[in-house]
């Protein structure tokens, strides 16, 4: 992920504790979460997502301030847990908007219909899937970011397997498998840096650790997809040469298109704050439209001719609002549109309204509560993972934050680790094995709501093709309880 600041208010957080409250009121709040969600998601359907979901977590936040309110927990208290939980996000919200103003300015240069256009010429659909595996994991590791590998090839991607006409939760489980494999990998990435920190280990070290479960998980990863891309039904796939020259009548299309995100991915791998390499990959994408596009321009606007006023609106809108580019393939008509940050504003209610409930669930000390019920169920080493599985998973569900589901358990679980002569490896792994990589897996996360947002697909459409990210843990889990790659404390790396 690309939130540095957020990454490092989490690290220093106090974990609030109350005695005062019991595990059955802590999940109390969780309990009714689920339930008012399960029916919310039943009466709305994949509507539940525009805003009613939102105002569920939100009531799912007032019962466990209920419950806070009967343990002796002071509203200011609670307020407080929230304001800081809302401002860890603020990053990530801002990202949200560059990335929806980045789309936009990509579309209208013919930056995506390129990416698209080449992409059909190169990839079909038996190899496409393995490929977008393949082809995120390796901008990811270079980048550090599943945020930035989804917000650019992502992106383009999903536009190529849908003109492939392979479902769209098929391609961004592909996509997500691989973006979510270069996140844990790269020493780049901000959650690869953290869970060391929480368990006390090295870098370098956990990052070796890691690769005991994550090569076996991407391993199988990569054969499902080839498997299921050698039996996609090739009947229903589009006719792309009809679609090139579609795309070729709407766009001058030439590789000087790809500068851009070539720059913003090296200005990510050079360390640039992601915020200025996507405004700068924004600003450039107005530049490149205004220079190989003018007649794109001008036609989202309206106007005959491209001039400085319709060059200016044109820019403005594909940044700010729905945009779109007509062609003479239906096909293309959908798939040619851009939300600009207006689209994201859905995301951004949705993520504001789940810190809220995580918030309060950490002011009222249920989070601390739940992982500290979890830890005493820990009698064995396999009922230590499977605790810290179980902890990192809760409170990506509860606290709705991906750091919160590194911090949290890796505080609470360091010195039982320690205790039964384990490596922080382990632990370190663990958290990468089960909180980095669910985040994505749950529609009201942070990390689950931007990638819906940013690749247009639900997280229930992409929920099961996203293998890589449900395998990890049972695969950690797997190896717990046969005892490999266990790494004791006398062998732990100076």
């Amino acid at each position: 992920m690309a939130k540095d600041a957020s990454k490092k208010n989490r690290e220093d957080e106090h974990i609030v504790e109350n005695r005062e409250l019991n595990i059955w009121e802590a999940l109390i709040p969780v309990f009714a979460l689920i339930v008012m969600l399960a029916y919310n998601v039943y009466v709305f359907g994949d509507d539940a997502i525009g805003g009613s979901n939102q105002f569920i977590l939100l009531m799912g936040g007032a019962v466990a301030a209920i419950v806070g309110f009967l343990n002796k927990v002071t509203y200011k208290q609670m307020l407080a847990e929230v304001a800081e939980n809302v401002k860890s996000t603020t990053g990530a919200l801002l990202i949200l908007l560059m990335v929806g103003a980045l789309a936009g300015t990509w579309l209208i240069s013919g930056i995506i219909p390129a990416m698209i256009y080449y992409g059909l010429q190169i990839l079909n659909p038996t190899i496409f899937l393995a490929a977008c595996v393949v082809i995120s994991a390796i901008i990811s590791v270079a980048t550090g970011s599943s945020w930035t590998t989804a917000a650019t090839v992502g992106i383009a991607l999903i536009g190529i397997g849908d003109a492939l006409g392979i479902s769209l939760g098929m391609t961004a489980g592909a996509v997500l498998s691989g973006a979510y494999f270069g996140d844990k990998m790269s020493p780049l990435s901000d959650t690869t840096n953290l869970a060391p920190a929480m368990a006390g280990g090295e870098l370098f070290g956990h990052i070796r650790y890691m690769t005991y479960t994550t090569i076996p998980t991407i391993t199988i990863t990569l054969l499902v997809f080839l498997i299921i891309g050698f039996n996609l039904d090739t009947t229903g796939i589009a006719d792309t040469e009809s679609i090139l020259v579609s795309i070729d009548k709407a766009f001058n299309i030439n590789g000087w298109l790809f500068i851009v995100p070539l720059v913003v991915i090296f200005m990510i791998v050079r360390k640039a704050p992601p915020l200025l390499a996507l405004l700068i990959g924004t600003l450039l994408g107005g530049v490149f439209a205004l220079i190989f596009q003018p007649a794109v321009v001008a036609g989202i606007t309206g106007a005959g001719s491209l001039d400085f006023e319709s060059g200016y609106k044109g820019i403005l809108n594909a940044i700010t609002i729905n945009t779109s580019v007509a062609t003479d393939n239906p096909a293309l008509n959908e798939l040619f549109s851009a939300k600009g940050m207006a689209g994201m504003l859905g995301t951004i209610w949705l993520i504001v309204c789940a810190m809220v409930f995580g918030g309060i669930m950490d002011g009222i000390g249920a989070l601390s509560r739940i992982t500290k019920s979890l830890l005493g169920l820990a009698k064995t080493t396999l009922g230590l993972f499977a605790s810290t599985v179980g902890s990192c998973l809760a409170l990506n569900i509860t606290a709705s934050d991906q750091y919160l589901a590194i911090v949290v358990p890796g505080k609470m679980f360091a010195q039982a680790y320690e205790d039964r002569g384990l490596a922080p490896e382990n632990l370190s792994r663990t958290l990468e094995d089960s909180g980095t990589v669910t985040s994505v897996l749950i529609p009201w996360n942070t990390c689950g709501a931007y990638h819906s947002g940013v690749l247009g697909v639900s997280v229930a459409e992409y929920f099961f093709f996203a293998i890589f990210n449900w395998l990890s843990p049972i695969t950690t889990l797997f190896f717990a309880a046969l005892g490999i790659k266990i790494k004791q404390l006398k062998t732990a790396i100076d």
